[in-house]
């Protein structure tokens, strides 16, 4: 369905993005900061969820394309390339930076966390459109295994993000603090995160000439 070699480089790709300070990042520890360390993990597993969401309709919208019209599918890849380089460019400009809570925050029951995760990461069109640029890159073209291998990303994905931002839940207010004072360090991931995208960018167009 899908060789080592690939999920490999997903892999890599997968924790080079959990890495680098983005909303979901800044959401697991404000909340940590504000209110502790379950709150920061309930935080995350509303995250995940909404990841496993959106990889099923990656799944069920790639593997539809596959079924009408295959060369739809390198179109898609194509313009998911165009779209990973485009968001490699703006994490090279961007600043980004983490602010901790004011004082005083209103403390939410652990239900709503998780629901607020969940609906930021699942209702976020810009989410949307990264699972549709992102996976295509690495899955096989194959209408049947289409959504087996969208959740197999997203499993990769998903225990990426748990190890690196289930970490910064647990030891969130030294770590936040520790960036608000470093916004260079933030910076710097950014283009960690910059150069990864545009290697994605161009594995394909790399790929496409052999």
């Amino acid at each position: 369905m899908m060789d080592f070699a690939t999920l490999l480089t997903f892999a890599g790709a997968a924790f080079a993005l959990a890495l680098t300070p983005g909303p979901d990042m800044l959401l697991v520890m404000t909340r940590s900061v504000a209110q502790g360390r379950v709150a920061g993990l309930v935080t995350l597993g509303g995250i995940t969820a909404g990841c496993f969401g959106h990889a099923l309709i990656a799944g069920f919208s790639l593997s539809g394309v596959l079924l009408v019209a295959p060369v739809m599918f390198e179109l898609i890849r194509w313009a998911g390339a165009a779209y990973l380089l485009y968001l490699g460019i703006q994490a090279l400009r961007g600043a980004g930076g983490f602010r901790p809570p004011p004082p005083g925050a209103p403390r939410l029951p652990l239900a709503r966390l998780f629901r607020q995760g969940l609906l930021t990461n699942l209702l976020n069109p810009k989410v949307a459109l990264f699972f549709l640029a992102l996976f295509p890159q690495f899955m096989r073209p194959d209408p049947d295994t289409a959504v087996a291998q969208a959740l197999l990303l997203a499993c990769v994905l998903s225990l990426a993000g748990l190890l690196v931002n289930g970490g910064i839940a647990l030891v969130a207010g030294r770590l936040g603090e520790w960036l608000a004072r470093r916004p260079a360090f933030v910076r710097w991931q950014n283009r960690l995160l910059g150069c990864v995208f545009a290697g994605l960018a161009l594995r394909l167009a790399f790929d496409a000439r052999r």
